[in-house]
């Protein structure tokens, strides 16, 4: 079947999805984020939004899982191990009303607070309730090439006081990163008294008249 979209709200939200053959493979790039250095904003437990990311056989695992705190409101800062095209999103969500309703998508934007969800995303989608992983988002590439570091914000849920997300996979094309060597130069802190000759005289070789 092929693939559909359609916008809601003026086209401020996009919801598209495709079937895909192989699913395991597709959403593999959980392997390339940088799992130490993952954000989650708003969550109530500190380290949890790390643990939604993993692989597409453990998605059904309700063990784990990440839920907002004060609002609805999650903001994800994903930093990967290399640059990566991002070619799909896909996003098993909480029961019901805590299923978040709408997904922001911010690229290369590491310092990202709350404050800057306002700004307009790189794309937006309207989402559908889903808490088996079968709806894909796929992004428009041109705008998802080299990215180092993405935010996703969920600003809503479907009427509950709390969001709950427990597997976000992100499919697309890795590059790892090249980095250039940098040599240290280790200078000479204390210096060697035998390498340095006394231009003061030896007071012991002159007399005084």
């Amino acid at each position: 079947m092929p693939g559909h979209g359609h916008s809601h709200g003026g086209g401020s939200c996009e919801h598209d999805h495709d079937p895909v053959d192989n699913l395991a493979t597709s959403y593999n790039l959980y392997q390339k984020v940088d799992i130490a250095n993952v954000q989650c904003l708003n969550e109530v437990t500190d380290g949890s939004g790390k643990k939604v990311f993993k692989a597409w056989s453990d998605r059904a695992d309700r063990t784990h899982f990440v839920e907002s705190d004060a609002d609805e409101e999650l903001l994800f800062k994903i930093p990967f191990t290399g640059s990566v095209k991002l070619r799909g999103v896909l996003i098993i969500g909480g029961e019901e009303g805590t299923h978040p309703k709408c997904m922001r998508l911010y690229k290369n934007r590491p310092n990202m607070t709350f404050d800057e969800t306002g700004s307009v995303p790189d794309q937006e989608f309207e989402l559908t309730r889903d808490e088996v992983g079968v709806v894909e988002y796929n992004t428009k590439a041109a705008k998802f090439n080299n990215v180092s570091q993405l935010c996703i914000h969920f600003p809503s849920n479907y009427g509950d006081d709390s969001t709950k997300v427990y597997y976000i996979g992100l499919k697309g094309d890795f590059m790892q990163a090249h980095r250039e060597e940098i040599v240290i130069v280790n200078y000479e802190l204390n210096a060697n008294p035998a390498d340095h000759k006394s231009i003061l005289p030896d007071a012991a070789n002159h007399s005084v008249s």
